[in-house]
């Protein structure tokens, strides 16, 4: 099984991440009617994300923290629904990849998912202050 090489890598597994995550019963209502996406907008701009992640390319320009901000706000996040998003994440790369950069790309899921939860307030109840 090869690494992720290259964009089209990226567009590969963010498609079919997509594709799980929207059918997926506790987060794909984010996706399908929380509000509407735009996909032929939406999976370039995280393909760019991503890129700029693995491949340090610049290519994506941000806001990425206030869009989640929004749909925090239309429907609050909990814990579980980024330990899912990471779960998908996980398999779906651990399907299509394997080596340096499919390892950073789930290293840097987990973290992001840890950075979103602080920045949002989104803690287990025991955690709340």
């Amino acid at each position: 099984m090869n690494d992720i090489q290259d964009r089209r890598d990226i567009e590969h597994l963010v498609r079919l991440f997509y594709e799980r995550a929207t059918k997926d019963t506790l987060i794909g209502h984010y996706f399908t009617s929380v509000v509407p996406i735009n996909w032929d907008e939406h999976i370039p701009t995280i393909v760019s994300f991503w890129e700029n992640i693995l491949f340090q390319t610049g290519a994506y320009k941000g806001g990425m923290l206030f869009k989640h901000m929004n749909l925090n706000y239309l429907s609050a996040f909990k814990p579980a629904h980024f330990d899912r998003w990471v779960d998908i994440w996980e398999n779906t790369v651990n399907e299509l990849f394997s080596g340096e950069r499919a390892e950073e790309a789930k290293f840097r899921a987990n973290s992001i998912a840890i950075i979103m939860q602080t920045k949002l307030g989104v803690y287990p109840p025991e955690n709340k202050k």
